[in-house]
């Protein structure tokens, strides 16, 4: 529990050795927020969402949505509860504090995806607290019952959560003409990922998450402070943090399941050194317990289009994109180099 870095930061005027990164590591010169990230209204026509949505896919990688249906205050209830959590005593998060993958896993990690426990050489400034999600009768009881509302108030966020990711993926999935629910398979595991980053005496020297792709399909990100940055055209620009807004980003999976037509998003956490930030994160991806096949959709191949993926288990892909992460930084290539064709 030592480790937890929200256990012991408040008050600290340096940064331990085991979390400076080093030079070509660190965020560098300063980023600024870019406007330019599309901003989409879910309650506008179907088909002008669409079209929003199938450009910002592909130019960014990453778009943010409102009017999305999630309540104002269903997201300020989350806020203040994890805000409590992250600040209980230590003794009261022992029940699910580990440093291995299970049902429910809280600790400090270098993990730069919801499934990577390996050890690096550099710490990450943060504590993160991982759990999946539904079925509730299956994983509800693994997680925290402090606060005492965890999983009655977690346990409904998760539901709309469900509700929005497949909303968007179905649009996404208009916009490629693909059928209806095509991703229903290829996003079944749905899991949380709170990520807390405390306050940093000197955000220069450490990285909240290194630079990095997910995995997965989709991931959907609700944020309370700035700290997300995201690669474009090779510089890093930063997500601007607007209320009640949630930001969207693509992952592995769904560049493949595309063809390419999508773009998956380089994205990394810097840190503050005024303001703590915590990020709650849903992640959707195939189960990896389940023998799902990932592969290019055939309506998006043809012979103007040629198929650019072959087709891989996803349990194979998580295995390679784990020993991926496990190498030294900088790493040569993406972990989705032994697909192309």
């Amino acid at each position: 529990m030592a480790r937890l870095v929200s256990s012991w930061s408040k008050g600290v005027h340096s940064i331990p050795k085991d979390y400076i990164v080093p030079p070509e590591r660190r965020c560098g010169d300063f980023v600024a927020v870019c406007k330019d990230i599309p901003v989409i209204d879910l309650q506008k026509q179907r088909p002008e969402s669409v079209q929003q949505i199938l450009k910002a896919c592909q130019e960014f990688g990453v778009f943010q949505v409102v009017n999305h249906g999630l309540t104002d205050k269903m997201m300020a209830d989350m806020r203040v509860l994890y805000d409590e959590f992250f600040n209980m005593p230590v003794e009261e998060k022992l029940d699910v504090y580990s440093d291995k993958p299970g049902e429910c896993v809280l600790s400090t990690t270098t993990s730069t995806s919801t499934s990577h426990y390996a050890k690096e050489h550099v710490l990450s400034w943060r504590d993160t607290l991982i759990h999946p999600c539904l079925p509730l009768e299956k994983y509800a009881s693994s997680w925290p019952n402090k606060p005492v509302r965890y999983r009655k108030e977690v346990g409904r966020y998760a539901a709309e959560m469900r509700k929005l990711g497949f909303k968007i993926l179905n649009l996404i999935g208009e916009g490629l003409e693909l059928d209806i629910d095509y991703f229903k398979d290829v996003s079944q595991k749905q899991t949380m990922v709170i990520n807390h980053y405390p306050l940093c005496p000197d955000p220069s020297l450490a990285m909240g998450a290194d630079a990095h792709t997910d995995p997965n399909v989709i991931t959907i990100l609700q944020q309370d402070q700035y700290g997300l940055q995201v690669l474009k055209d090779g510089k890093w620009i930063g997500v601007e943090p607007i209320s009640n807004a949630f930001v969207v980003n693509l992952g592995y999976q769904l560049q493949v399941i595309s063809n390419g037509k999508l773009k998956s998003v380089e994205h990394r956490a810097v840190l503050n050194s005024t303001a703590a930030r915590t990020s709650i994160s849903t992640f959707f991806s195939p189960g990896s317990d389940l023998p799902i096949v990932i592969e290019p959709a055939k309506e998006l191949v043809t012979l103007s289009s040629p198929q650019m993926f072959k087709s891989y288990q996803f349990s194979e892909f998580q295995a390679n994109y784990l020993a991926y992460m496990s190498k030294p930084v900088p790493r040569n290539g993406t972990p989705l180099d032994p697909y192309r064709l």
